[in-house]
């Protein structure tokens, strides 16, 4: 829908901050926790569940035509591991996408947010995105709960002034960076694009260095693993989305092959001694009436359930 009349753009914008008031994360519960957490006293770390330790590796480059982004893929649940393939990059605009670090719900939930307020901006202005603009509302969601929502993004896009890369803390402060990388595997990631990234890279060489970095976040950070996924958003408009571009840890069915499963496991059918059985079906079987018989017609009545 498109707005012309200046009395209904002002209503739509009262609206929309109404409902970005109204809407988003709920932390109801905050003053009920603090007065729990100040009644036990020091017996609160014994009572109460811990916070989980979670691992990622997040990475972004600016390379000669454009950004890459990469992940891992690895959903961890405390020491186990919930997800082995977890989607990592988010969509944000066609020209726009992030990468989310921390807990999984909460970079899911914020992302599809500021996806939908513009997709919003873009009916209205019928202009393309613009990498600030996400940024923008990105950090003010953020900054509005104070760290409590567990957020670390890698904002990467292409827009009518270039591409940018920007680091998103869960606080809402932001970091424009030629290279940047964030999660629990972010050191051992730093240290692959310290030693080889150079500026105005190939596609080729930006993603071979994306690759590397992600791999070392694999293997030196228990809480990342899996597989590797890169996002390639060029000048030119196009994006590629690699998912599953590498198998780090190689492929499942190749480890099957090479180990055979113990015959203790493979228990024969009748070990057990069964007592009684029994078996009701969904639904009955359909009636089929012969031609030739009391029905003029010949067909397949079922019955109903």
């Amino acid at each position: 829908m498109e707005i012309i009349d200046k009395a209904q753009l002002a209503q739509t914008v009262k609206q929309l901050v109404r409902e970005n008031e109204i809407s988003g994360f709920s932390f109801d519960l905050a003053a009920r926790n603090d007065m729990i957490m100040r009644k036990l006293g020091s017996q609160a770390d014994s009572i109460l569940p811990h916070a989980r330790k979670t691992g990622t590796t997040i990475v972004g480059i600016l390379y000669k035509d454009g950004v890459i982004l990469g992940a891992d893929t690895r959903a961890t649940d405390g020491s186990e591991v919930a997800d082995k393939n977890c989607e990592k990059i988010h969509y944000i605009a066609p020209n726009i996408y992030c990468c989310g670090a921390g807990t999984a719900a909460d970079t899911e939930k914020t992302t599809e947010l500021i996806a939908s307020n513009l997709e919003l901006l873009r009916l209205s202005t019928n202009s393309p995105s613009r990498v600030i603009t996400a940024l923008t509302q990105t950090k003010r969601l953020l900054y509005r709960y104070q760290g409590h929502v567990s957020a670390a993004l890698i904002l990467g896009g292409v827009d009518v002034h270039g591409a940018h890369l920007y680091s998103i803390h869960p606080h809402g402060s932001t970091q424009r960076l030629p290279y940047t990388t964030m999660g629990s595997g972010s050191l051992a990631a730093m240290a692959v694009f310290e030693t080889r990234y150079q500026e105005d890279m190939s596609e080729e060489d930006g993603v071979s260095l994306v690759k590397d970095s992600i791999r070392a976040g694999i293997f030196n950070d228990l809480g990342s693993g899996s597989n590797v996924d890169i996002t390639v958003i060029r000048k030119d408009g196009t994006v590629t989305r690699h998912r599953t571009y590498e198998e780090s840890a190689g492929k499942a069915a190749a480890y099957r092959q090479q180990f055979k499963r113990p015959y203790k496991l493979d228990i024969a059918i009748g070990t057990t001694y069964v007592i009684e059985e029994s078996y009701k079906p969904h639904r009955q079987a359909p009636v089929s009436i012969v031609a030739g018989s009391d029905s003029a017609n010949a067909a397949s009545v079922p019955m109903e359930v």
